[in-house]
C-alpha cells in the first residue's frame, strides 16, 4: 500500500522559511518523480515543485522559483521543500504526491497523495 506523509508546516511571518518532508512508502520502481502542490482555500490545487527519481532533474513553478528548493534523501524515502522568503500568498494546505509520468506538475498525472500540511505565512 502506498503512502505518502507530510510535516514541516506551520505559522511563519513574511520573509520567513520553512523546510517540509513528504516520507514515501510502498511505491513501485514505477513511482519515480515526487511532487509538491498547495491548494489556498477557494483555489484549485497547483503545482509546487518536482524532483526526478536520483534527483537530477527538478521543476519549480514561476511563483516560487530562486525561493523555493527541492531535495531528496533516498536512503530516508524522504523528498524536502525548503522553502525561504516566504510570502502571504504562499500560504495553503501543501500536498506531497507522486507520478509514473516524467518530470512535471501536470494534477492528473499524480495518483498518490498525503494528507496535506498547513502553511500560514502571516504577520
Amino acid at each position: 500500500q502506498a503512502q505518502l506523509v507530510e510535516s514541516g508546516g506551520g505559522l511563519v511571518q513574511p520573509g520567513g522559511s520553512l523546510t517540509l518532508s513528504c516520507v514515501a512508502s510502498g511505491l513501485t520502481s514505477d513511482y519515480y518523480v515526487i511532487g509538491w502542490f498547495r491548494q489556498a482555500p477557494g483555489k484549485e490545487r497547483e503545482g509546487v515543485s518536482c524532483i526526478s527519481s536520483d534527483g537530477g532533474g527538478t521543476y519549480y513553478a514561476g511563483s516560487v522559483k530562486g525561493r523555493f528548493t527541492i531535495s531528496r534523501d533516498d536512503a530516508k524515502n524522504t523528498v524536502y521543500l525548503q522553502m525561504n522568503n516566504l510570502k502571504p500568498e504562499d500560504t495553503a494546505v501543501y500536498y506531497c504526491g507522486a507520478t509514473r509520468y516524467g518530470l512535471g506538475l501536470t494534477l492528473w498525472q499524480y495518483d498518490h497523495w498525503g494528507q496535506g500540511t498547513q502553511v500560514t505565512v502571516s504577520s
